[in-house]
This record gives structure tokens, C-alpha cells and sequence, in this order.
């Protein structure tokens, strides 16, 4: 099959090169035949023609364009053009005492008028060579641009993909001691038989839902989002009593507002594990405020000058190139640290409306 829709583009090419040359040498005879009542004798000298012109064309758009032009090998394709035009000149001579030999009968005023002259001989025979050149060389860049195209395509895939995949490693860095130390504290519930037992499974059971059903999305509700963090808020107060005071505000303009998922939670993990207890307290307060242009997220904990963001929490370098990732030139991130507070501000702008499958 694949054969015989070969030989069939074969065969058209090669009828379109005869149609083609008969035109060339329909041109010929009227552009030689000009100053001359002997169509026989200018018919004759323009077949004369056709074998030195078909010879240079292909020579052009086979050899010198695609070989040398195109790969920027200049300097042999200055030499083999000069070589050639040496060659098809000598051709043009011989094509001239053709003329007035076989045609004229050694009579100079017997040749056709066009044909005395080199340079008009050789107009004819180069601008066809110039022509099909023009359009062999636009058709190499259109060939050349598409494969660049295709190339610069499969690169951005590429990327992307990788982009994805580094999206998803960064997504699924959450602490992995917070899962640990909560299974403890649950046993350690079930061990007393504690009233909050049921609640904690139910809380660790939609955040881990979360974590793995909703993270692989490209975007979750701002509200989700907010109820993970809320969960998560809830599961650490009932590890640590007394010793957590947090406060979360909100104020979401509309449902529809989405974010990247496992955005804050980072932030939130960090207060936690890196917050200091300040008079017998650890203070985090969470301000949330959203609408349909912008998603503003301020958190602050109790700390001392020495807090740092270490490599045993979720980094501030994961969050900032996940960031990168989602929202570049779309978010603003700034920390703010003193004697007793560190404060992380976030502003991004969100997607406004819900893709449902």
C-alpha cells in the first residue's frame, strides 16, 4: 500500500516537471521568437535550450541550495555557483554557434535577433533557474520552519511534563510526622476511650480524602481549601489542648474562586512546627480574605528571632517554586519576622470560575 502511494506521488511529480518544462519552452519560443518570422528555426534552438536550462535548475535546487545554502556552507556554494555559471556560459556559447551555424548557415543577419546576444540568451535560461530556485528555497524554510515548530512543540512538552511532574513532587512534600504523630495521638484517645476519638477519625479521615483524591487536580475550590486547613487546625488543637490558641477569620466574596490545592497548608504546617510557645501559649492567628481578583492569605505565630523555616518543615523553596509553577507573575509573597512574631503574606490572583468534568 504504502509502495504504491509512493510510485502514484512519484509519478505525479513527474508529470508536473514535464508540464512545467513544456511551459518553459512555450516561453522560450516566444521570448527567442521576438524579431523573427521563423518559428521552426526558434522552436529548434529553444529544445537547444532545454537540456543546458533543465540541467542548471536541477543542479540549483538538488545540489547547491539544499547542500550547501541551506547547511551555511557558503564558501562552496560561492565556488560551485561560479563553477556553474562558468560551465552553463560555455553551454550558451556552444548554444549561440548553434544558431549560426546549424540554423543561420554561417549568416549573422540570418539569426534571430535575440539570439546574437550572450546576455539575453542567458536572462532567459537564468531567470527560469531563479525562479524555480526562489520557490525550491521558500519551500526548504517552510519545511525547515515546520520541523522547528514541531521541535519547539515536543520541547514545551517536554517541559510541561516535567513541570507536572515536579508540580506533583512538590504537592505531596506535606510533612509526613503530622500523619505519624496523629495516628499516635488517636491511639492514645481509643487507649482512653476519649469523647473526641470519633470526631479525630472523622477530621483525619477527610484529610487524607483530601490529600489524596484532590490533590492531583489542577485547581480545587478556595472553600475546600479552607475546610482542610480547618480540619487540620482541628486535629492539631486536639493533640495539643491548651497549648494552641488559633484564630481563623474569612471572608470569601464567592463560591466560585479557585486555587491551587495544598497552596496554604504549607503555611499553616510551618506555624505549627516552628512556632514558639510564648507565655505558656502557642498563638497563630489565619486571615483569609478572597474574591473573584485576588486571594489575600496572612498568617502570623509567636516566635523568637532565631525561628527559621528548616529543611525538616515544609521550605519556603517548595512553596516559592510550586508558586512559580502555578501562579508565575501572578502572586506576591512576602515574611516578615521580629522579636515575637513571624508573619507570612500572600496575595495571588485566582481562577474565577469552577471546571467541572
Amino acid at each position: 500500500m504504502l509502495n504504491k502511494k509512493f510510485i502514484l506521488k512519484k509519478i505525479s511529480q513527474g508529470l508536473l516537471h514535464i508540464l512545467f518544462w513544456c511551459a518553459v519552452l512555450l516561453f522560450f519560443t516566444y521570448f527567442f521568437g521576438v524579431g523573427s518570422h521563423n518559428f521552426n528555426d526558434t522552436l529548434v534552438y529553444s529544445l537547444f535550450l532545454m537540456p543546458i536550462t533543465i540541467a542548471l535548475t536541477y543542479v540549483s535546487i538538488y545540489k547547491l541550495i539544499p547542500d550547501y545554502l541551506i547547511t551555511k556552507r557558503y564558501l562552496r556554494f560561492i565556488v560551485y555557483s561560479l563553477y556553474t555559471l562558468i560551465i552553463s556560459t560555455y553551454l550558451v556559447m556552444v548554444s549561440i554557434f548553434f544558431s549560426l551555424i546549424y540554423l543561420s548557415d554561417f549568416q549573422y543577419t540570418n539569426m534571430n535577433p535575440i539570439t546574437r546576444n550572450i546576455l539575453f540568451v542567458m536572462t532567459g535560461i537564468f531567470l527560469v533557474t531563479f525562479i524555480v530556485s526562489a520557490f525550491k528555497l521558500m519551500k526548504l524554510n517552510i519545511i525547515a520552519s515546520k520541523k522547528t515548530k514541531t521541535l519547539e512543540t515536543k520541547i514545551l512538552e517536554t517541559q510541561l511534563k516535567l513541570k507536572e511532574q515536579e508540580l506533583k513532587y512538590l504537592k505531596m512534600q506535606i510533612h509526613p510526622h503530622f500523619l505519624f504523630n496523629t495516628l499516635n495521638t488517636l491511639y492514645g484517645f481509643a487507649l482512653k476511650k476519649a469523647d473526641e476519638t470519633p470526631e479525630m477519625i472523622l477530621k483525619l479521615s477527610n484529610l487524607l480524602d483530601y490529600l489524596l483524591y484532590q490533590v492531583d487536580k489542577p485547581l480545587v475550590s478556595l472553600q475546600d481549601e479552607i475546610h482542610h486547613i480547618e480540619d487540620y487546625i482541628t486535629l492539631e488543637q486536639m493533640r495539643f489542648s491548651d497549648t494552641i490558641n488559633v484564630q481563623l477569620t474569612k471572608s470569601i466574596s464567592s463560591e466560585c474562586i479557585e486555587i491551587a490545592p495544598m497552596l496554604l497548608i504549607p503555611f499553616v504546617e510551618n506555624s505549627f512546627k516552628h512556632g514558639r510557645i510564648l507565655n505558656g501559649s502557642l498563638t497563630i492567628t489565619i486571615h483569609i480574605e478572597a474574591n473573584t481578583n485576588n486571594i489575600h492569605f496572612k498568617i502570623k505565630n509567636s516566635s523568637v528571632k532565631d525561628y527559621s523555616n528548616s529543611a525538616n518543615g515544609i521550605g519556603l523553596d517548595n512553596i516559592r517554586k510550586r508558586l512559580e509553577l502555578v501562579y508565575p507573575n501572578k502572586h506576591h509573597l512576602t515574611i516578615n519576622q521580629n522579636e515575637t512574631d513571624y508573619t507570612v503574606v500572600l496575595s495571588i490572583t485566582p481562577q474565577s470560575k469552577l471546571n467541572h468534568v
